[in-house]
Protein backbone atom coordinates (compact mmCIF):
# COMPACT_ATOMS: atom_id res chain seq x y z
CA UNK A 1 0.00 0.00 0.00
CA UNK A 2 1.27 3.61 -1.17
CA UNK A 3 0.97 6.58 1.54
CA UNK A 4 -1.15 8.18 -0.88
CA UNK A 5 -3.61 5.39 -0.50
CA UNK A 6 -5.09 6.24 3.07
CA UNK A 7 -5.36 9.96 1.88
CA UNK A 8 -7.26 8.49 -0.97
CA UNK A 9 -9.43 6.13 1.43
CA UNK A 10 -9.90 8.78 3.64
CA UNK A 11 -11.64 10.56 1.10
CA UNK A 12 -13.52 7.64 -0.11
CA UNK A 13 -15.13 7.11 3.05
CA UNK A 14 -15.82 10.49 4.39
CA UNK A 15 -17.15 12.44 0.78
CA UNK A 16 -17.61 9.15 -1.46
CA UNK A 17 -21.57 9.44 -1.21
CA UNK A 18 -21.37 12.55 -2.17
CA UNK A 19 -21.50 13.92 -6.03
CA UNK A 20 -19.21 16.84 -7.03
CA UNK A 21 -19.26 18.48 -10.39
CA UNK A 22 -15.40 18.70 -12.56
CA UNK A 23 -15.91 22.66 -12.02
CA UNK A 24 -16.31 21.73 -8.39
CA UNK A 25 -12.84 19.82 -8.38
CA UNK A 26 -11.49 22.50 -10.74
CA UNK A 27 -11.62 24.99 -8.18
CA UNK A 28 -10.35 22.97 -4.85
CA UNK A 29 -7.51 22.24 -7.11
CA UNK A 30 -6.83 25.79 -7.84
CA UNK A 31 -7.86 26.73 -4.04
CA UNK A 32 -5.24 23.74 -2.53
CA UNK A 33 -2.63 24.89 -4.94
CA UNK A 34 -2.83 28.53 -3.79
CA UNK A 35 -2.47 27.69 -0.23
CA UNK A 36 0.43 24.71 -0.94
CA UNK A 37 2.13 25.89 -4.27
CA UNK A 38 5.03 23.30 -3.79
CA UNK A 39 2.19 20.66 -5.57
CA UNK A 40 1.75 22.91 -8.52
CA UNK A 41 3.50 20.79 -10.95
CA UNK A 42 1.66 17.03 -9.53
CA UNK A 43 -1.88 18.52 -9.33
CA UNK A 44 -1.01 20.69 -12.82
CA UNK A 45 -0.14 17.25 -14.43
CA UNK A 46 -3.37 15.13 -12.24
CA UNK A 47 -5.84 17.79 -13.87
CA UNK A 48 -4.65 17.53 -17.19
CA UNK A 49 -4.71 13.90 -17.00
CA UNK A 50 -8.26 14.19 -15.93
CA UNK A 51 -8.99 16.20 -18.94
CA UNK A 52 -7.14 13.88 -21.11
CA UNK A 53 -8.70 10.33 -20.00
CA UNK A 54 -10.79 9.91 -22.83
CA UNK A 55 -8.24 10.71 -25.69
CA UNK A 56 -7.46 8.01 -28.21
CA UNK A 57 -3.97 9.50 -28.87
CA UNK A 58 -2.32 9.29 -25.66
Amino acid sequence: MYFTDRGIEELQSRRGDETVTLAWLAERLGEFVDTQPEFEVPIERFATWLARLDDEDE
